[in-house]
């Protein structure tokens, strides 16, 4: 793959219908879940990005087999307790939700374990999970950033938590960790995305949930097995988004994605697009293995409105609103972004990022250190050159600038397009699939 992109040119209308890749949290969970089966889990199309592959490597360092054969995944693991003799060396990549979860699995490991991951995952914050797994009983030689060593305990005790950030990773952390205690753990937990809760009721793991207006209450019984997990893995909202804002923002074009996890803790880009005025439906909905599964149809949208962004979309949406800033870039009146902090806590300072590429296609705009306000323009049509680098390699910039070339024009160069391997493979591919 060329690690430099050039566009020159709008996308041309076009009429398709496309799948995406398999959806990367549920991909990452299935395979932490399934190394804790001795019996054999298969998945069918499991995302075959740099991240996931971070996860197989990861858990066959810890004993599990792994084998692929063409679309289907085969892990048998290596149960509950790890049998790897002297201190255990584990690279997560770039991925955050492997660095953070894979520890919550590995609390019951009395040998050190030693984490690291890439340049932009090392300035991550992990102390949102090392301050709960230390409750645990948990032993960390950092307060929050990477490398880490970590030495669990054999019988790690139950705890209560508050999670208040909305951080789904590291709820999982402390859901995993809570397997592999003797007792109940009770977790009070912000609003986010629920696929772990969902595969725990699928293999029957002693879980209860109670839904409050702004919180989740857990709780959750430690297990001493684990049964196999056979998953056919829907396709990525996340990555879907930037094929529904493309063609949001392309002429005459019109677009249906099929299979999509629907799942209502992912999918507040579709309800945030849909309140400035995009024409997008769900079709074929049905429930699979507790998770909602439907095709996404979506038309281009001439009329497109500002919005002041309700802050409660935020955890719904807080992987997709780089592409959303940039159908605020092309709407009627100003739009406003609110406590959005946690942005600049993922791969790169994508708060910062955003502002920079709307400076950069001229579209004004005020950001704090948590909010963004953007001025919109309807006739917004770019002629100049433009250059994006140094984000860090962080995909989702690179797929949004690539998002903004095609639809706004100008003569771009988008450096370090392998980003793309951590996440999403196959997005140029698609592109020139629906430009042909």
């Amino acid at each position: 793959m060329k690690k430099i992109l050039n566009i020159k040119k709008k996308i041309k209308p076009f009429n398709k219908s496309i799948f995406v890749e398999g959806d990367k949290s549920l991909s990452i969970r299935w395979v932490l879940i399934s190394s804790l089966s001795k019996k054999k889990s298969i998945a069918y199309n499991l995302l075959k990005s740099e991240d996931v592959m971070s996860s197989i490597n990861c858990i066959k360092t810890l004993g599990s087999k792994v084998k692929f054969v063409q679309n289907k995944c085969e892990i048998i693991g290596s149960g509950f307790h790890i049998k790897k003799k002297g201190q255990i060396f584990l690279n997560a990549g770039n991925s955050g939700t492997l660095g953070r979860v894979i520890l919550g699995l590995l609390i019951n490991s009395k040998k050190k374990i030693k984490l690291i991951g890439d340049k932009s995952l090392s300035k991550r914050d992990f102390s949102r999970v090392i301050k709960p797994l230390k409750k645990f009983g948990a032993k960390f030689n950092v307060k929050k950033n990477l490398p880490l060593i970590m030495k669990g305990l054999e019988n790690p005790k139950p705890i209560k938590y508050f999670e208040t950030r909305g951080s789904a990773q590291c709820k999982t952390s402390i859901m995993f960790a809570a397997l592999k205690s003797k007792g109940t753990t009770e977790i009070k937990a912000k609003k986010s995305r629920n696929h772990t809760e969902l595969l725990f009721k699928y293999l029957k793991i002693p879980i209860e949930i109670k839904k409050r207006k702004n919180f989740d209450v857990i709780k959750l019984k430690g297990v001493k097995k684990i049964n196999s997990l056979n998953y056919r893995v829907p396709g990525d909202i996340s990555s879907c988004a930037f094929f529904i804002v493309l063609t949001i923002l392309s002429d005459n074009s019109q677009l249906i994605i099929k299979n999509v996890n629907v799942n209502p803790s992912r999918t507040g880009v579709i309800k945030i697009l849909k309140k400035m005025g995009a024409i997008i439906n769900f079709k074929n909905r049905k429930i699979y293995k507790g998770e909602k599964i439907a095709d996404i149809f979506v038309k281009s949208s001439k009329k497109l409105k500002s919005i002041d962004c309700p802050k409660k979309w935020n955890s719904s949406a807080i992987d997709e609103f780089l592409i959303i800033f940039l159908v605020a870039a092309k709407a009627k009146g100003i739009s406003y972004f609110k406590n959005l902090d946690e942005l600049n806590q993922k791969e790169s300072p994508r708060l910062i990022w955003a502002s920079k590429i709307l400076n950069l296609i001229g579209v004004e705009n005020i950001m704090t250190s948590n909010s963004l306000k953007i001025y919109g323009n309807p006739n917004l049509l770019l002629k100049k050159k433009i250059l994006i680098k140094n984000f860090l390699k962080d995909h989702r910039v690179f797929m949004m600038s690539t998002i903004a070339a095609l639809t706004f024009g100008g003569n771009w160069k988008i450096k370090d397009a392998d980003s793309i391997k951590t996440s999403f493979p196959k997005f140029l591919k698609i592109l020139r699939e629906l430009n042909r």
